[in-house]
């Protein structure tokens, strides 16, 4: 049996067979860009598979050191990677710049950062594994744009109408392109070392030769933009990187417009950060202690079993243990079913996350019943739950040795569930805002009512789902 026989064999005694056999085939005989930035949504969308064992197998993978795991901060405007990482750990600032969009933006974890996966040179060896032997279309295919954007099969085609020159400049070299430019707007672009200059055409067309000279480095520099006017263009390009560089003269038009608008869903860092898989996984190395990292909306359910220290001297410890351990489990179960993850056990108490607020009422549903099934099961009917639930911007931290979250969302998610009586889930308006469909669906009807929360200045308005 080969190695790679051998990882897929381990890979099946964690993962599902089906997507374990789908992986085999594509490194057996995919092209080999489909091997590279793999997008987990996209690919569980085209097989036809549940999104959740396609991104478990792929974590297993990874830990099998089958594939490689990337964190690429990409501009939401053109989909392109701004930044690679092998880690969480290596995004350190609070702003990406876009040179080609001309646009910073603040370091979120939500819509700026995504997860893909690459197969390892171990499992096969792939073109992108080298990069500077990559044609000009295929750097920006499997380097430059991020598995957000739809390019097509024939994008070389494509590149063709939106370009009116690319050159590939080996490391120190230099190049004159002749040019005539036309009237609108121009963008010479470098993928490799993201510079970026505007042309700004317009006037009156000019016979006299018009000169301008761009530099290549690896300085982030501010983009600027230079006037010129329709006619004749000698352009001077400056590689000064130890690498090449592959700059082009873009034609803003309609063709680029439609290009950088064919949009795929991807895999998130608040996603993968909420998956459970990953959790266990990854608990205590995701990222750099002191690092802080924004997310936008999270939403967070802290659930507590109620008298749990009269169950201890009511049925004995050894029933007792039994009972909340059965309970953990069916909680992360469903947890996990409903795309979350446990952050931490506190005594009885479950700190979880969700992607969304519809998932994490959808879970406390679920969890309410499943203790009282357990409850009537075992003859012990006081299993009854105190969930809270509330959604809204946080800071994934490390503490105490493991990947975490701060914020005031996280204290007023806790105080919630502080307000929740046996069996009931309170959650906030922003919550209840984004699942009304879910609560219709299932015939609830949270009552609503302003209350106090320790540390919070104003009054909150909280739902109790009975």
């Amino acid at each position: 049996m080969s190695e790679t026989e051998t990882l897929f064999a381990a890979l099946r005694q964690s993962s599902d067979e089906a997507v374990v056999d789908m992986l085999e085939r594509m490194v057996r005989d995919a092209p080999d860009h489909a091997l590279n930035k793999m997008n987990a949504l996209d690919l569980a969308g085209t097989q036809g598979i549940d999104e959740d064992r396609v991104i478990a197998a792929l974590l297993n993978a990874v830990g099998l050191g089958m594939f490689e795991m990337t964190w690429s901060v990409m501009c939401p405007s053109c989909a392109g990677v701004l930044s690679a990482n092998k880690s969480l750990k290596t995004l350190d600032r609070t702003q990406y710049n876009c040179a080609f969009c001309a646009a910073g933006y603040e370091t979120t974890l939500d819509n700026l950062v995504e997860v893909t996966f690459t197969v390892s040179p171990r499992v096969r060896k792939i073109a992108a594994h080298n990069p500077d032997e990559l044609s000009a279309p295929e750097y920006y295919r499997q380097i430059f744009w991020s598995s957000a954007i739809d390019l097509p099969d024939d994008l070389e085609k494509l590149l063709d109408e939106v370009t009116l020159e690319i050159v590939d400049l080996p490391a120190g070299e230099r190049a004159i392109l002749s040019l005539q430019v036309p009237q609108g707007t121009l963008i010479v672009f470098d993928p490799v070392t993201h510079a970026a200059q505007f042309l700004e055409v317009s006037g009156e067309e000019t016979s006299e030769r018009q000169n301008l000279s761009v530099i290549f480095n690896r300085l982030q520099v501010p983009v600027d933009t230079v006037t010129l006017r329709p006619g004749p263009l000698r352009l001077a390009l400056d590689n000064r990187t130890d690498g090449r560089v592959l700059p082009a003269v873009w034609v803003a038009n309609p063709a680029l417009d439609d290009l950088l608008k064919r949009r795929k869903s991807v895999l998130t860092a608040t996603r993968l950060l909420t998956n459970q898989t990953f959790r266990d996984i990854y608990r205590t190395d995701t990222l750099a202690i002191g690092q802080r990292l924004k997310i936008l909306s999270l939403t967070f359910l802290f659930s507590d079993l109620k008298d749990s220290t009269e169950l201890y001297e009511r049925v004995g410890d050894l029933t007792a243990f039994d009972l909340v351990n059965e309970h953990f489990r069916l909680l992360q179960e469903i947890i996990a079913s409903e795309r979350g993850a446990i952050v931490k056990t506190i005594g009885d108490a479950v700190m979880a996350t969700f992607e969304t607020p519809d998932r994490a009422i959808a879970a406390a549903i679920r969890m309410r019943e499943a203790m009282s099934d357990l409850g009537a099961e075992r003859q012990h009917q006081s299993l009854r739950l105190k969930m809270g639930i509330h959604e809204g911007s946080c800071l994934a931290v490390t503490l105490n040795g493991q990947q975490d979250y701060f914020g005031q969302t996280v204290n007023i998610a806790s105080r919630v569930q502080g307000l929740a009586a046996s069996r009931s889930i309170v959650v906030t308006e922003s919550v209840v805002a984004h699942a009304r469909a879910l609560l219709e669906t299932n015939g609830l009807k949270p009552t609503p009512r302003r209350v106090a929360l320790s540390g919070i200045a104003d009054k909150v308005s909280v739902y109790e789902i009975s």
